[in-house]
């Protein structure tokens, strides 16, 4: 058997929801590999939830196929419950439970054995930090320990493959790289991670990554070579301490298909800097803008996502025309 056949834990193809006439979910195909952290990344709407749901057994694809953990996601949902951990978005734990009652509910639901609880109830407080408040009623927690606590509840019974779906929403940023620092240490032990988010930076932190669009793949590889192979246009850097004052005037250069504030300053987007750079240091001078201030950048999955949504849309401009 192939190796990397035999170390595919999730395998997908033409996986499609609808909801009556609504499209949720595609034609979608995808692999993701034992070990793998795989970003689901995309817009809120896109399909990244409905499809994480179809692949968790919660809800029934309308058509494709599939197999998560070796079990098919049509026929055997329930098994692949029994095999994966699942994080939903919305915090899932009783708030008028204590921590502690938390995970003792959970390892019932997971039916752990009970030579067994105690040493995986006593692993999830240390991992989660949360010790010194085992008896802390959960709906007095921080965000951040919620999500730690959620986490640690997911992955009681040991599954190999761990479903997050946008589990660092509304966190503060250091608790959302503690988070991560989780599914890294998690990763390095052999479990699968299977995430969707639309925080563009957390998707640096994937193996690899599928960005879906409207229920459409528009793209899948790491994030280095979506970066370098997917972004035709070239990306310039513009700083600026007044960039918002800047969109307009340096939209309308011949060649500059794209201004966004990006931090503290700008992103254009242009086809070919080197014949463009004469009409933009121009505009600068006249906008009292130091050229030097300009410079040619490596583009950041953000400017990759927007290129490929901008350039889809593009494409399916005539076509709505030509209906209408």
């Amino acid at each position: 058997m192939n190796a990397e056949i035999e170390n595919t834990v999730v395998s997908v193809k033409n996986l499609e929801k609808r909801f009556g006439d609504f499209i949720a979910v595609n034609q979608i195909s995808l692999s993701v590999q034992r070990g793998e952290i795989f970003g689901f990344l995309g817009p809120n709407g896109a399909g990244k939830s409905t499809t994480i749901r179809m692949l968790c057994g919660i809800l029934q694809p309308t058509s494709g196929e599939g197999l998560v953990a070796g079990f098919d996601v049509v026929h055997e949902s329930e098994k692949i419950k029994a095999h994966i951990g699942y994080m939903s978005q919305r915090f899932s734990l009783y708030e008028d439970l204590s921590v502690e009652e938390n995970i003792n509910f959970y390892s019932g639901i997971y039916r752990i054995p009970a030579a067994k609880k105690e040493e995986r109830k006593e692993w999830v407080l240390q991992m989660a930090g949360l010790k010194e408040h085992r008896h802390t009623k959960t709906g007095i927690l921080s965000a951040g320990w919620k999500q730690r606590l959620s986490l640690g509840c997911a992955i009681l019974h040991e599954p190999p493959i761990l479903f997050l779906d946008e589990p660092t929403s509304g966190v503060d940023p250091i608790s959302r790289r503690n988070f991560w620092d989780l599914i890294h240490e998690m990763a390095s032990q052999g479990v699968t991670i299977f995430v969707t988010t639309h925080y563009m930076e957390e998707a640096e932190y994937c193996d690899r990554l599928a960005l879906i669009y409207r229920g459409e793949l528009t793209a899948t590889g790491t994030p280095q070579e979506l970066k370098l192979k997917l972004m035709k246009e070239e990306v310039l850097e513009l700083k600026s301490d007044h960039p918002q004052d800047l969109i307009e005037p340096l939209g309308k250069v011949p060649g500059v298909k794209e201004v966004a504030l990006f931090g503290r300053g700008l992103h254009l987007v242009v086809d070919d800097f080197q014949k463009v750079q004469p009409a933009l240091q121009e505009s600068l001078s006249k906008l009292n803008v130091p050229p030097q201030n300009l410079k040619k950048i490596e583009p950041s999955l953000e400017d990759v996502f927007v290129s490929l949504i901008e350039e889809r849309e593009r494409r399916e401009k005539p076509q709505q025309e030509f209906r209408q």
